[in-house]
């Protein structure tokens, strides 16, 4: 988020706009946390995971009486349009905003990959090659010891993390929320492997999977001769230097953005598709699913 913060701060005052953040997202807004952003203050940042302007939740936004009086102090403090880094939530809220009269355009943050409009968003490459550095690693031990290894990622409602990760880890399971998993099948699959003279299994479970992580090792540990073990990455996955395709991504989507506010554009969430940075409507990010892809699901089974 801090290369985003980097490419709208300088683009916009190349453009001969004033730049102010929002310290800690909406409730920032009530707190009047408003920081005048000059280029000096966004040099350095590229290589830090995270957000400098911090960021935090805010029950007080959800109510209509909440959103009347963020958009009062946000006019009071002469803010004319605003850039929105986040998820689901965060986009909903800029669509409140938008509806109110007040320039929204959104940059897709999320780990779970789960927005609609675009192909990736903001830090799931970092968070994907942090999985991966991870599954590598496990592999090691695993191979040493003969074992299976079961590896939770994050992943609440989506399981995209857990699919790629196993895709490029060469994992021979992924199990996710949006296909039910039989664990007779699995714990098949675990002993033929073994049988075939594998010396290692990983299983990657994203953390929203109907089954989860204690009841996949507590079946292992009944049900199949080969050791099991479990390793939960958790918040490790939201930190880290960010890749170069993340320095890339967020720095194109934050100069369309500002782009977007000049040509008197908003309500949109600027994103990639193919190579290509499109604006989608935000009322179609929030409204409409974005399904994993089962061919990638089919690819694990077959190369496993």
């Amino acid at each position: 988020m801090n290369t985003a913060i980097r490419a709208v701060t300088r683009t916009a005052l190349q453009n001969g706009l004033e730049v102010t953040g929002i310290e800690q997202g909406y409730q920032g807004i009530f707190d009047k946390r408003f920081l005048e952003l000059g280029p000096r203050d966004v040099g350095g940042v590229m290589q830090r995971g995270g957000t400098f302007l911090y960021t935090a939740r805010c029950a007080r936004f959800l109510n209509p009486v909440g959103r009347a009086e963020a958009l009062e102090n946000l006019r009071a403090a002469g803010i004319e349009a605003l850039v929105i880094i986040g998820g689901n939530g965060s986009l909903t809220g800029g669509l409140e905003l938008q509806r109110l009269g007040m320039p929204v355009v959104g940059l897709p943050g999320s780990i779970d990959n789960d927005l609609y409009g675009t192909d990736v968003a903001i830090g799931v490459d970092t968070c994907l090659n942090t999985i991966l550095h991870a599954i590598d690693n496990i592999k090691d031990t695993a191979s040493s010891h003969r074992r299976a290894f079961i590896l939770e990622v994050m992943g609440r409602n989506s399981g995209y993390l857990a699919l790629m990760s196993a895709l490029s880890g060469g994992a021979e399971v992924a199990i996710i929320p949006e296909i039910p998993t039989d664990m007779e099948e699995v714990n098949r699959k675990l002993l033929a492997a073994f049988e075939r003279g594998k010396s290692h299994f990983i299983i990657v479970v994203a953390e929203g999977a109907q089954l989860k992580t204690p009841v996949i090792y507590q079946y292992l540990c009944k049900n199949s001769s080969v050791e099991a073990r479990v390793t939960i990455l958790g918040h490790i996955q939201r930190g880290g230097a960010p890749s170069a395709f993340d320095r890339i991504l967020a720095t194109r989507l934050g100069y369309a953005a500002v782009q977007t506010v000049l040509e008197g554009k908003s309500g949109v969430m600027m994103g990639l598709s193919g190579n290509s940075v499109v604006a989608t409507p935000l009322e179609e990010v929030i409204s409409r699913p974005k399904p994993v892809d089962l061919v990638s699901f089919e690819m694990i089974k077959l190369l496993s």
